[in-house]
């Protein structure tokens, strides 16, 4: 698997403020630690059920995150050839296995308080999940790991970091380019969900 990230801080970064509503849709931030069956205000997790499935993970109770936001989408190279094509040489695969994809995010906060409030903790974290990643057997697949400023504005606001997790996957065809994106979601959450990245039971957590 393709695994990268980057961080997108600088001072004009635009900061994502949790909770969040958006006027024009309707849409919501819906907190699925507290009320998981909530999954049904989630119009991407009900299209989507490996998001869904995704979405429930990540927010179970021994889980070291919250989910803020998500959306899933697919593309093809005859109209989206500019996205597609430096996809495909990342991946070095032929032309005509990179004519369909299939990608989604999932905004990740950590809910360790130290964690989600230090840049220098989230890119050692990064570090670890990019390197692993790559081991996992998707080669038509990628992840991109994005960190981003976000606010936390609960009881009293509180600064720290939102992680963008984008997955990828690439076919000759929609429904191949899906079923790779589907599996290489499925191990990226488990790899997310692994021992290594659980809260320290003796940290202080966000819990909205």
């Amino acid at each position: 698997m393709l695994a990268e990230w980057s961080a997108e801080c600088s001072a004009d970064a635009t900061v994502l403020v949790i909770p969040w509503t958006d006027p024009e849709t309707g849409a919501h931030f819906v907190n699925l630690r507290s009320e998981p069956y909530d999954l049904s205000e989630i119009p991407e997790a009900e299209r989507q059920p490996v998001l869904g499935r995704a979405l429930r993970a990540l927010n179970a109770a021994r889980s070291p995150f919250i989910t803020a936001k998500c959306d899933a989408w697919a593309l093809s190279a005859h109209d989206s050839p500019g996205e597609l094509e430096p996809l495909r040489h990342e991946l070095m695969l032929p032309t005509e296995e990179v004519v369909c994809a299939f990608t989604s995010y999932i905004d990740i906060l950590w809910r360790e308080r130290a964690v989600f409030a230090s840049s220098h903790q989230q890119q050692d974290r990064l570090d670890r999940i990019a390197r692993r990643a790559t081991k996992l057997p998707h080669a038509e697949a990628a992840v991109q790991c994005v960190l981003r400023p976000a606010m936390l504005d609960v009881d009293a606001p509180l600064e720290g970091f939102v992680t963008t997790l984008y997955v990828t996957g690439v076919g000759p065809d929609a429904d191949l380019a899906h079923r790779r994106w589907a599996d290489a979601l499925e191990d990226i959450v488990d790899l997310l969900r692994s021992r290594e990245f659980e809260p320290n039971r003796l940290s202080a957590t966000i819990d909205l």
